[in-house]
Parts: C-alpha cells; sequence; structure tokens
C-alpha cells in the first residue's frame, strides 16, 4: 500500500491534467472497484466537473461541481493512467507495470472515464482490491475511513503540541506502533516512521512515555523533514509505485536506515540492524538509537 508521499505525487500529478474537465461518461467492469448507484451516476456524476484534486492519509479525492466526490484507493496495484485528446498527451500513476504505457483499456481496467475533449482517465488495478466511491462531499468527514484519522503530518496545524497530545494518549506502547496508527496521525507508513525515528536517535520499540520531551519535538521535526524530502524526490517507489509522469520516486537511494540491514549507519558506521516491532519489519542503529530514554 502507498504511504502518504506516494499518494502525495499522484495527487499533484492529477492536478495538472483534470482540473475543468467535465465528464462525459463513466464505464467499469467490476462492481467492487466502482461500487456506486447508476442513479447517483447520472445525477451527480455525468456532466460534473472537476473543481479540485486533494488527499487524506493515503486516499485520493477528486471534487466535482455537483457537491459530490470520487474517493479513490489505490490499495496494492491501483493505477490511475489519464491519456489526452492530442497526440503524446498521457501520463501514468500507480502501480509501474505496462498498463502504464501501453494501449488502454486492457485487462487490468476496471473504471473508465471519459471527459467531454475526448481525454480519458483509466482506473486499473490487477488484483482488484482498490476502488473508486462516488460520495457527497459534505459527508465524507462522516465516513468510518476518513472520520478516525488522525491529523495531517504537513499541514500548517500539526504544530509540536498536538504531534504530544496525540502520542500520550497511548503512553504505555512503543513509539513505532503509535506512528503506525492512522489515527494518531494519518499517512505515515512503515518507511517514514523508520526514517524519523532514526533521524530522532529513538529507539523504535521505545515507550512513548519514556522518550524526553525534547526528543519527541526533534521526531516531530523530523516526520515533516522526510515526508518533504520523500515528496521532493517522487516518493520511496520500492516496489509498486511511480510518480504522475511515468518516473519511478528515488527517496529509497537517500532513505538512512529502511532496507539497509546490513549495511553501515551513515551517522556513527554501526551495522544497521533489522527487528519486529509492532509486527512489521524495522531497520534501526543499535548505537543511535537505545531501548529506553530514546538516547
Amino acid at each position: 500500500m502507498p504511504e502518504l508521499p506516494e499518494v502525495e505525487t499522484v495527487k499533484r500529478g492529477l492536478l495538472k491534467f483534470i482540473i475543468g474537465k467535465t465528464i462525459k461518461s463513466v464505464e467499469h467492469d467490476w462492481p467492487k472497484s466502482f461500487p456506486n448507484s447508476q442513479s447517483d451516476v447520472d445525477s451527480f456524476l455525468i456532466d460534473a466537473s472537476i473543481t479540485s484534486v486533494r488527499r487524506r492519509a493515503k486516499i485520493l479525492i477528486v471534487d466535482l461541481s455537483t457537491d459530490y466526490s470520487l474517493v479513490i484507493h489505490l490499495k496494492m496495484t491501483g493505477q490511475l493512467v489519464y491519456v489526452g485528446s492530442k497526440p503524446g498527451s498521457r501520463f501514468g500513476a500507480g502501480h509501474p507495470n505496462d498498463s502504464l504505457l501501453t494501449e488502454l483499456p486492457d485487462r487490468s481496467t476496471r473504471v473508465i472515464f471519459v471527459f467531454k475533449d475526448d481525454s480519458h482517465l483509466y482506473f486499473n488495478d490487477q488484483r482488484k482490491f482498490g476502488w473508486v466511491r462516488l460520495l457527497s462531499t459534505l459527508e465524507l468527514e462522516k465516513r468510518e475511513f476518513l472520520s478516525k484519522l488522525g491529523p495531517e503530518p504537513l499541514e500548517t496545524e500539526f504544530t509540536f503540541e498536538l504531534f504530544f497530545q496525540r502520542l500520550v494518549r497511548r503512553k504505555g506502547s512503543n513509539v513505532k506502533a503509535v506512528l503506525l496508527d492512522q489515527t494518531t496521525l494519518a499517512g505515515v507508513g512503515n518507511i517514514y516512521a523508520d526514517e524519523s525515528l532514526w533521524g530522532a536517535m529513538i529507539h523504535p520499540s521505545t515507550l512513548v512515555v519514556d522518550i524526553p520531551r525534547s526528543k519527541l519535538k526533534k521526531l516531530h521535526s523530523e516526520i515533516i523533514f522526510v515526508l518533504n524530502l520523500s515528496i521532493d524526490k517522487g516518493g520511496s517507489t520500492s516496489r509498486n509505485y511511480v510518480n504522475a509522469e511515468g518516473k519511478k520516486g528515488s527517496y529509497l537511494e537517500f532513505a538512512k536506515v529502511f532496507r539497509r540491514e546490513n549495511l553501515p549507519c551513515p551517522r556513527c558506521g554501526t551495522v544497521i540492524d533489522k527487528i519486529r516491532v509492532a509486527g512489521r519489519g524495522t531497520h534501526f542503529c543499535p548505537k543511535c538509537q537505545t531501548v529506553g530514554t530514546g538516547n
């Protein structure tokens, strides 16, 4: 599943191509990929114009002029491919298989949006786990998959005090588990939890209650730093995600600990170790990140 930077990269690509487009028709071949009633499609999707594209945690939201939104979850193998009406006008974002570049629709195409200028947006999904839902924009925040999400780490409202308040709710849990909890903080996954904890010199197994406030302040700034760096590099693209121009992200080339087990720590030279914390493979430096106080 993509993490926040990968979805943000897809969002920024869509903003370049589909704002102002008016939807002429839609087709789908798999009910779970497009679980919407025909009456809603006719009333709120057809002839609607796209007014904005935004992201909430790892979910894309395409707002429409009808006060409805297309909510898109790429899951593991989802793609969005835009094909313009002019030759050579194309971009692909998502799982990097041949569908990004070959003629569409193909066997993986689940949903096709046709715009009035005869350009197309294809939602492809090999494993059929992703979905595109048409929902009332005003009702979105009441939906369970959005209402329980924590604050966005890249918003200006994400102050240290807000971060601290969210963490201390689970002061008896290890810090990595808390970072991965989407109700505590939205969009941070395994890669960026490991990288942020390395930057703050905190062992992933340390209980929140045992981490000094100064270390938590450093962790807050490191989360923001590594997420922005990854967005600048086009996301991690460890296996499944490419950016809006079909180029692989490059963040993992700059990662300090993630997938660097048995390699030297960039800070102290100690060999990076890999253990399991919160049920996830976890990378850390045994010297820089010791259990206990976070020192």
